[in-house]
């Protein structure tokens, strides 16, 4: 029977309609709590910076550059973790892993409050990242296996988002908690650790009652929904989820042959993808991954310096204690309200780094202003840039390879991958504001500034990347990689999907 077009109609609005009810359920019990998470990390990450003008410094007798020693072995341990984690993830379920992770990291940030020396404070900086390594990747596979390919900017967007309210939310918070000096023979930098602490750890708990494992394990959908939404995921992921059948088995399959190969395409689920070392090394070899991996350690450098040494820089203009901490909150508020906005955007215009080409030059803007400034105000104004201008860049950046890779293994290894690349900007942001800089801090701006500048350009050419990709795609010169793909399937060298590798498959810019 021919549908007619208002039978069409008819039935797109009424899939729309199931779409809506659907992602609102999705959403309602995912985002927030995973921004709240991430929130949590970042205040748990970056709470030293509050802490260290509150009075650390002094009470544990740190010397020299042995602030930024602390800083800097967090990312020892944190680096280590991430790709492991990813792997764990499926086996272990992301509703339990992450907010597991989350609640240990919280035990640890409570017990900082009773370090007594800077050997310490080193192992529980140690400890701390640890337990946080997994979770930026970890969530950004997660929303993966949830929302469609161009649903997800906007997902990343919103809790991380919440990473610019750690800033302003931290400080706020920092500030009322320090009045609390004294209280039990506790130092108010004590109580900031020991109250974010717990709290961090009964968000973990609120996570784990929310989070759905997977969108079949979503029991606030009804079964229809749920049969729905996997099917939706499905279609837009098209050829990410289909493996090979060989000939023989077609008919006791009941799958139709795809034209011009031997073999034929069969749906794989999500759960049924098994572990292969030629999944991982296929992630470690795909030129984007080291594109976007370099570029986001650029960007990282700028971001964790920033987060870090906010509170440093702003005391360094003639504020101090409780002003100080205060006058770090708005610098955050257009930064979050950006990233939203460009999640919102990226999503509906089907970009990721274009817009990232678009918001780097104003954080390059706010360096220069920085560094050039003859005045407080000035320099001031050059931190709104700088955040305003970065912030929104990263959800860019983190969804581009989940966008543009498939199957759950290479997926996996693609975005830890990335993340554990950009984390050694720790390494380098630990240290590019040290005290002898103050109050100007030139060197640190100028050090943020030329890794600012490399990530424009390196994102420059992953953009070109995928344009040259798509062009060669739409003329038929990547047929070849059906053939490849068979014969490794004929050699059992493989059981993945062909994802990515198939010549319909088009890359997110």
């Amino acid at each position: 029977m021919v549908r007619t077009p208002s039978a069409v109609f008819l039935q797109d609005e009424q899939d729309r309609k199931i779409t809506r009810r659907i992602l609102w359920k999705l959403d309602i019990h995912i985002l927030p709590a995973i921004a709240l998470l991430w929130l949590a990390n970042f205040i748990d990450r970056s709470n030293i910076g509050n802490a260290r003008i509150a009075g650390l410094e002094d009470d544990l007798h740190l010397k020299g550059n042995q602030f930024n020693i602390i800083l800097a072995v967090f990312y020892l341990t944190y680096l280590v973790v991430e790709m492991p984690s990813n792997w764990v993830l499926k086996k272990m379920k992301p509703d339990r892993w992450i907010p597991l992770l989350v609640f240990v990291w919280g035990i640890v940030t409570t017990l900082t409050c009773l370090v007594q020396n800077f050997a310490g404070l080193v192992a529980v900086r140690l400890a701390l990242g640890l337990c946080e390594g997994g979770l930026l990747a970890g969530i950004v596979l997660y929303l993966s296996t949830i929302y469609k390919r161009h649903e997800l900017q906007f997902r990343v967007g919103v809790f991380y988002a919440s990473a610019s309210l750690s800033g302003a939310f931290g400080g706020l918070l920092a500030t009322a908690i320090i009045r609390m000096d004294g209280i039990a023979g506790l130092a108010g930098w004590r109580w900031i650790f020991l109250l974010e602490g717990i709290a961090t750890c009964l968000l973990a708990f609120l996570a784990w009652m929310s989070m759905p494992s997977n969108i079949a394990e979503a029991k606030f959908l009804t079964p229809e929904e749920r049969e729905f939404a996997l099917n939706r995921f499905r279609m837009d992921y098209g050829q990410q989820s289909t493996t090979l059948t060989p000939v023989e088995d077609t008919e006791k399959a009941g799958i139709s042959k795809i034209e011009g190969a031997t073999v034929v395409a069969k749906p794989v689920e999500y759960e049924e993808e098994r572990f292969e070392w030629r999944e991982v090394i296929r992630g470690c070899v795909d030129p984007q991954l080291w594109l976007t991996g370099i570029a986001y350690f650029g960007i990282l450098v700028s971001l964790y310096s920033y987060s870090l040494f906010l509170p440093t820089i702003v005391s360094g203009l003639g504020y101090e204690a409780a002003e100080a901490q205060l006058h770090t909150v708005p610098p955050y508020v257009p930064a979050a309200v950006m990233t939203v906005v460009v999640a919102i955007l990226s999503d509906r215009f089907k970009w990721r780094g274009p817009f990232i080409l678009m918001f780097l030059p104003i954080s390059i803007a706010g360096y220069i202003l920085a560094i050039a400034a003859t005045t407080d105000n000035a320099r001031y104004a050059a931190v709104f840039l700088m955040a305003t201008g970065v912030y929104p860049s990263v959800p860019c950046i983190l969804s581009i390879l989940p966008n543009n890779n498939s199957g759950h293994y290479k997926k996996a290894t693609t975005t830890a991958l990335q993340i554990a690349i950009a984390n050694c900007s720790g390494f380098v942001a630990t240290f590019a504001y040290s005290s002898d800089q103050k109050p100007k801090y030139i060197k640190g701006h100028a050090i943020s500034l030329a890794f600012v500048c490399l990530a424009w350009v390196l994102i420059l050419l992953n953009v070109l990347y995928c344009r040259w990709e798509n062009k060669a795609r739409a003329e038929g010169r990547r047929q070849s990689n059906i053939d490849t793909y068979q014969r490794l399937w004929d050699e059992g060298k493989t059981r993945a999907p062909i994802g990515e590798r198939h010549p319909a498959f088009i890359f997110t810019l």
